[in-house]
């Protein structure tokens, strides 16, 4: 490389660096307990355990539960069931209406049951009393800094700037490092020294899976907008035939077991894992929208929207989702790295820590810069000499 293109990669890697680190960093702290939300999520769980019962133990009526949660908030409306694949639970999701939903989504509240005996097993309050948990804190806080839509855009915006910080790294260690074996951290010189070295190393070597993370982020940060493009196309387009009549309200409704059954017959071998009201965001004004998923450990990545008419019961449509919404699928296990158990778990721990030791050093190499010294070119040769170049590197 020249020397005009190394001061140019530098120049891209230092300000693209320095604008996206704070933010990085709030991604990386926040996203490390995220890992293990599933068990910190159990740690903190105190609600009464579920019956012991054979495994085989079918599941009880949908809408039974549903009639619970009615009963106990007359006036509100359910606006989705979730079935948990994991363990026996259902959670039946309620707010005060939609409009109150729409407004502020926070107005809605859950209540658990264990799944085979319809057992009440917590009420919980609505989102927005009180301050959020643990981890729903540190979620909103990766995804979207409390601001919504907005902070998720923002967030997917440094998002592509760290990808344009990690690409610029890796093309400068090359000429940065060609003098040093690999993995070389000099321990016997100064302090800011060691941490340079160090910073390239760990950058090096965790800069794919950075890329990955970062990559994957981005894409997660635009679910809003994508899903909100898949109902302006191909949903608004399906549901034509259905134009210009009234949504069908509370009492003809027909049943969301009945529609779970349905939907579990037209697809065999998938778990139907979540039932959304019509009426909702994310959904149409006349259908229940049921999410099914396959049993491998690629397709129980995939999830297929199926459409069943609210009022008569019957299955409307199995809807193929495009292209994009398959690639956000595909991208948050890749991104919280939540496919392969424990071990992979780890591995992903370990490598946000080692994203937060480059981000931190790096922080720490440019408040702690000097000056530059002039590069000298050898004759004959547009490369910059290495002599002390190597401790330069777009950190600064």
């Amino acid at each position: 490389m020249s020397a005009r293109s190394i001061r140019l990669w530098s120049v891209i890697h230092k300000w693209t660096s320095l604008l996206c680190t704070l933010f990085l960093l709030v991604i990386c702290l926040t996203g490390l307990p995220l890992i293990f939300r599933e068990e910190i999520g159990d740690w903190l769980n105190d609600d009464p355990p579920y019956a012991a019962m054979p495994p085989d133990t079918p599941m009880a009526s949908l809408d039974g539960m549903a009639a619970q949660g009615l009963h106990r908030y007359p006036g509100q409306i359910v606006t989705s069931i979730f079935v948990d694949d994991d363990e026996p639970k259902v959670l039946v999701f309620m707010a005060p209406s939609w409009r109150a939903f729409i407004d502020d989504p926070r107005s809605r509240h859950w209540l658990k049951f264990d799944a085979r005996t319809a057992r009440l097993l917590h009420d919980s309050d609505p989102m927005s009393k009180g301050g959020p948990d643990f981890l729903t804190l540190m979620l909103r806080l990766h995804t979207d800094l409390f601001a919504g839509l907005p902070g998720s855009l923002f967030l997917g915006a440094m998002g592509c700037v760290f990808v344009a910080a990690l690409v610029s790294g890796v093309v400068l260690y090359a000429p940065f490092m060609r003098r040093l074996p690999f993995g070389t951290v000099r321990a016997r010189r100064s302090r800011r020294l060691r941490w340079l070295d160090l910073h390239n190393l760990l950058g090096v070597v965790a800069a794919a899976w950075m890329l990955t993370l970062g990559l994957t982020g981005v894409l997660n940060e635009l679910t809003m907008p994508l899903f909100a493009l898949w109902q302006n196309t191909d949903v608004r387009a399906m549901l034509h035939r259905w134009q210009g009549e009234a949504p069908p309200t509370g009492a003809d409704l027909s049943s969301p077991d009945a529609a779970f059954r349905a939907v579990k017959a037209a697809l065999p071998g998938m778990e139907v894992v979540s039932l959304v009201y019509p009426g909702s965001p994310f959904g149409t004004p006349f259908h229940y929208v049921l999410w099914a998923k396959g049993t491998t450990p690629l397709t129980s990545r995939l999830f297929s929207p199926v459409l069943v008419d609210a009022r008569t019961g019957a299955l409307t449509a199995v809807m193929r989702m495009p292209w994009y919404l398959r690639a956000l699928e595909l991208s948050r296990p890749l991104h919280f790295g939540d496919y392969g158990g424990m071990p992979l778990k780890i591995i992903w721990a370990s490598l946000d820590i080692a994203t937060i030791v480059v981000l931190g050093s790096g922080l720490y190499l440019w408040l702690k810069r000097g000056r530059i010294p002039m590069e000298s070119q050898r004759p004959g040769n547009e490369t910059i000499s290495m002599q002390e170049a190597p401790v330069r590197t777009a950190a600064e």
